[in-house]
C-alpha cells in the first residue's frame, strides 16, 4: 500500500523543480531581452574594435615617420653604416608597438570594469626593480640610442673620447668599438662616453712649421716655399685650397720658423703635412743642386 506521505513529498518535489525551471527560464529570458545590457555590450565591442584599429594606424604612421627620418639622416652622412640606422629604427618601432599595445590592453580591460590600480602599481614596482638591477645596462643602451639618433659620430669617423682616440669600427646600442692608429682595439661601454671630439665632421687645417737658418734671406725662403707648393692643390685632391705661407712664426739667433697652413679634407691633416714637407724638401734639394752645378761650372771656367 502506497504511503500518502510519499505522494505528498513527490508532488512537492515536482512542483519545486518546475518552479526552479520556470525561474531559470525567466532569468534567461530577462537576460536575453535586457536591451540596456545588450546596448552596453555592443557599444563596448565597437569601442574595442575602434581601439584596435586606431592602435594599428598609430603604429603604422609612427613607423613610416621613423623610416623617413632615419632615411634622411642616412643620406646626409658620407661615412655611414646602414645597419646602425636599421638598429635604431627597429628599436623605435618596437618601443612604439609595445607602448601602444600596452595602452590598448589597459583601455580594453577598463571596458570590462577591471580595477587597473593594482595592475599599474605592480608594473611600476617591477619596472623599478629591473631599473635598479640593470642600471648600468640601461644607461649604456640609452646613451647608445642617443649617440645613434643624434648622429654624434659614424662608423669610419676618427674620434677621441677621454684618452681613447682612433677610428670608429662599430657602433652598437651597448658598446662602441674604436681602433687606434697603432692597431689597438678599444671596446667602450656607451655609458662611459660622456664627451666626444669628432675629427671627421668639418674640414681640417694642415699646419707646418719650417725651421730655416738665419743666414738664409727671408724673401728667398718665402719665394722658394711658394714655388714648391704651386700646383699642389691640383696634384693632391685632399687639399681644398692653395697652401698659404703666413710668415715668421718664431725666431732665435740661429734660425727662424716659417709657418705654412693648408685647408684639407677631414682625417687627411697628417698626410697633407707630410706632402707639404716633401715638396719643400725637394725644392730645397733642387736649389742646392743648382748652386753646386753653378759653383762647379764657375770653378771649371776659372781653371781654363
Amino acid at each position: 500500500m502506497i504511503n500518502p506521505y510519499w505522494l505528498e513529498a513527490g508532488s512537492v518535489g515536482i512542483e519545486g523543480t518546475v518552479e526552479k525551471a520556470v525561474k531559470f527560464s525567466d532569468q534567461i529570458w530577462s537576460w536575453l531581452t535586457d536591451v540596456d545590457k545588450w546596448m552596453n555590450l555592443i557599444s563596448s565591442g565597437i569601442r574595442i574594435i575602434v581601439l584596435f584599429i586606431v592602435t594599428r594606424i598609430i603604429i603604422r604612421v609612427v613607423s613610416k615617420i621613423i623610416d623617413r627620418t632615419l632615411s634622411q639622416r642616412e643620406q646626409s652622412r658620407i661615412n655611414t653604416n646602414p645597419r646602425r640606422f636599421a638598429t635604431v629604427g627597429e628599436l623605435l618601432k618596437n618601443v612604439t608597438a609595445v607602448t601602444c599595445n600596452f595602452i590598448m590592453v589597459l583601455l580594453i580591460l577598463s571596458e570590462f570594469h577591471f580595477d587597473l590600480g593594482p595592475l599599474l602599481a605592480s608594473a611600476g614596482v617591477l619596472g623599478l626593480a629591473i631599473g635598479f638591477g640593470a642600471q648600468s645596462l640601461v644607461k649604456d643602451v640609452i646613451t647608445g640610442f642617443f649617440i645613434i639618433l643624434e648622429d654624434q659620430f659614424a662608423v669610419g669617423d676618427v674620434i677621441q673620447t677621454g684618452t681613447y682616440k682612433g677610428t670608429v669600427e662599430l657602433i652598437g646600442l651597448r658598446t662602441t668599438r674604436i681602433v687606434s692608429m697603432n692597431g689597438e682595439t678599444y671596446i667602450l661601454p656607451n655609458g662611459l662616453i660622456t664627451s666626444v671630439t669628432n675629427y671627421s665632421i668639418s674640414n681640417a687645417v694642415a699646419m707646418v712649421d719650417l725651421p730655416i737658418k738665419s743666414e738664409r734671406l727671408l724673401e728667398d725662403t718665402v719665394r722658394l716655399v711658394k714655388e714648391a707648393l704651386a700646383g699642389l692643390q691640383e696634384r693632391e685632391g685632399s687639399i681644398l685650397a692653395v697652401p698659404d705661407v703666413l710668415g715668421i712664426q718664431s725666431m732665435t739667433t740661429s734660425e727662424y720658423v716659417i709657418r705654412v697652413v693648408a685647408q684639407c679634407e677631414p682625417n687627411t691633416r697628417s698626410q697633407v703635412e707630410r706632402t707639404i714637407l716633401e715638396n719643400i724638401k725637394q725644392a730645397m734639394e733642387f736649389e742646392e743642386m743648382q748652386k753646386e752645378s753653378l759653383s762647379e761650372l764657375s770653378v771649371a771656367e776659372g781653371g781654363e
